[in-house]
């Protein structure tokens, strides 16, 4: 085998039994001399008078025993619920944290986009920042100027490349990080949930962005709860629950796996309190409850291709909410986003006073989506201002065939069944015999409806 052969089947990163340990309650390990000192007194003040009294520091696992490869030009998809070791993993491939054990390594220059408020510094301005950031990426001024006016398009900030970022909105600096760290070629991507900060045209741009950054010969590593993202975007995806890896595998099959961990809740009535949040919390979904009905509104036992359901949903305020729009979605098996409903689409917002308790009821109509198995995410929010609460699944919910309609059982593909009418006309074609009168025979239309 060639040198070149052998070098294109060394993966780009190697992930050797990782884990990462983390004393609860500890203060974080970079600090200043001064910062030292006084946590040093500190804890001799804690001690006295507790002598004989020591208790083990309570210690837990991010990461535990997580081993994988990614080759060139691999594009891996990172899934799990909060808490489940995604980030510390992100976190401990671009270099932020040490692992506690196991080995990392990485071929070629790694670009990272964590978190809004990462890698740039508040007091420099935009065009500052991106030079800084070439810098550190161990590229030459020339060429991250070559690159400058292509980084500033992308992220739309060209009024205000000369301001200082910590002026800019979440959107605008996570538009100009994204950008940067996507076009300054490293030979690895890595991009954590930020991109949900984006409106949607944006992250339809980022994700089409990172698919060409993939198709040029790098490798990405991104990390999303939008399965609908990584589905497409991803050749492969990993599975991580409580710092373990659970999962490597397509991401249909990874996705599917994820989702069922997040809706084992019946459909008729859910409880949210246990259910994985976002947003600021000023106020929370509750409850969730999924009635399907018939065209006359009495409750039908199960849902069927063109029946109404009535989603039913209770929130809380905990913090003044003012004129929030609320909405649901439900999407496809893969996370595919399939139909929307919110209060603005028919001008209605919602406010609310602390402890204020309030019902948001949506009834959809025909819904004809075919017999299998959706999700139903539920939202709160302020256009692209604020998430006040969401539940990307919040249930599932299972569409039955209708045994009164069901006249044939072969199934097509896409999501949704249209309601129709049809026609059917037949002419026959003209007899060559001649009829008694002298004329040919001519057949008359059959029509069916």
């Amino acid at each position: 085998m060639s040198s070149e052969g052998a070098a294109a089947d060394v993966p780009v990163i190697r992930v050797e039994r990782l884990g990462k340990q983390y004393q609860l309650g500890a203060r974080a390990t970079h600090r200043t001399i001064r910062e030292a000192f006084v946590d040093g007194a500190r804890q001799a003040a804690r001690s006295i008078g507790r002598r004989g009294a020591r208790r083990s520091a309570e210690r837990f696992w991010a990461l535990r025993d997580v081993s994988f490869d990614v080759a060139h030009g691999e594009v891996v998809g990172v899934i799990g619920r909060n808490g489940s070791g995604k980030s510390t993993l992100l976190k401990i491939l671009s270099r932020i944290v040490e692992p506690t054990a196991g080995a990392v390594e990485l071929q070629g220059r790694v670009g990272s986009l964590l978190e809004v408020g990462t890698g740039f510094h508040p007091d420099l301005t935009g065009r500052e920042n991106v030079f800084l950031s070439g810098a550190i990426l161990g590229m030459r001024r020339a060429e991250i100027a070559a690159k400058f006016d292509e980084i500033v398009d992308f992220a739309e900030v060209e009024r205000f490349v000369d301001t200082q970022v910590k002026h800019y909105s979440s959107g605008m600096y996570m538009r100009l990080a994204f950008s940067v760290a996507a076009h300054l070629e490293p030979d690895i991507l890595i991009v954590d949930e930020v991109l949900a900060v984006g409106d949607a045209a944006f992250q339809k741009k980022c994700l089409g962005k990172m698919g060409s950054v993939a198709r040029h010969g790098r490798t990405v590593l991104f990390v999303s709860h939008n399965m609908g993202a990584v589905v497409p975007l991803c050749s492969r995806a990993l599975l991580l629950d409580a710092g373990r890896m659970v999962l490597e595998a397509d991401p249909i099959t990874v996705a599917a796996r994820y989702q069922a961990t997040l809706t084992a809740a019946p459909t008729d009535a859910t409880d949210l309190e246990s259910a994985e949040h976002f947003g600021n919390g000023k106020a929370r979904f509750v409850s969730l409850r999924l009635v399907p009905e018939r065209r006359d509104g009495t409750t039908r036992e199960m849902m069927c291709p063109g029946s109404r359901l009535r989603i039913e949903t209770r929130l809380v305020a905990s913090a003044p909410v003012e004129s929030a729009n609320v909405g649901i979605t439900i999407y496809d098996a893969s996370g595919y986003r399939l139909l929307d409903a919110n209060t603005a689409m028919q001008g209605r917002f919602v406010s609310l006073a602390p402890d204020d308790e309030a019902r948001v009821d949506f009834a959809l109509e025909d819904v004809r989506l075919k017999p299998g198995t959706y999700l139903v995410g539920l939202w709160i929010g302020r256009g692209n201002l604020e998430d006040i609460d969401g539940i990307l699944y919040a249930a599932t919910l299972e569409v039955e065939p209708d045994p009164h309609q069901l006249q044939h059982s072969e199934q097509f593909p896409g999501p949704y069944l249209c309601a129709f009418q049809h026609v059917v006309t037949v002419s026959a074609a003209p007899s060559t015999e001649p009829t008694p009168g002298g004329e040919p025979a001519v057949a008359a239309p059959v029509a069916a409806s």
